[in-house]
């Protein structure tokens, strides 16, 4: 995940697993990683499955055990318990990473490319999406209706914790004020 190198998000496809949110127990490949600390926590999504390495672990040393784990894991589904109840912030920001992923690549990104533009998500943290305008998107005065009434409406009603969208072109938060194509408050 960007600017997180001890994170990384393992696809699976749809279906495989249910549920999202941080894990109560994991499939005995995995419980094991997790009791010798090689990982620190799982998180599953609707479509992966984020670890976390443990304290000065490093993908290089580690990548291929937790790939063999999490492939052993994903063939015992009635093993994967999500904790019910509140997430930590960390777990918020890779659940609203993969349902921003979702939706950019769904509706709202079709309808960006429907218009010669595009929308590049960034970055995802502490609940602020950030995103990148390309095409014909990237100085169009309508980017803002597309960002607020499009993309951020339908992430806030897939994940309540979204504090808000902004623009990596802009300067400062895109978040209820509208902006030019300049970056300059409208």
């Amino acid at each position: 995940m960007p600017d997180r190198p001890d994170r990384l998000r393992w696809v699976i496809p749809a279906g495989i697993l249910t549920g999202a949110g941080p894990l109560a127990e994991v499939p005995a490949p995995l419980a094991a990683l997790l009791a010798e600390g090689a990982l620190a926590q799982i998180t599953l999504e609707v479509e992966a499955v984020v670890t976390c390495l443990g304290a000065d672990r490093t993908w290089p040393e580690e990548g291929a055990r937790v790939r063999s784990a999490l492939h052993a894991a994903l063939d015992d589904p009635t093993g994967w318990i999500t904790v019910t109840g509140g997430t930590a912030p960390c777990d918020d920001d890779a659940q609203l990473y993969g349902v921003a992923r979702e939706v950019l690549a769904g509706e709202v990104g079709d309808f960006a490319r429907s218009h010669g533009g595009s929308i590049e998500l960034i970055d995802v943290r502490d609940g602020i999406v950030t995103v990148r305008l390309g095409g014909t998107c990237h100085g169009c005065p309508a980017s803002w209706f597309t960002l607020h009434q499009r993309l951020e409406s339908r992430l806030r009603r897939r994940h309540p914790g979204l504090r808000e969208v902004r623009n990596a072109a802009s300067p400062a938060s895109l978040f209820g004020r509208p902006y030019d194509c300049h970056g300059a408050s409208a």
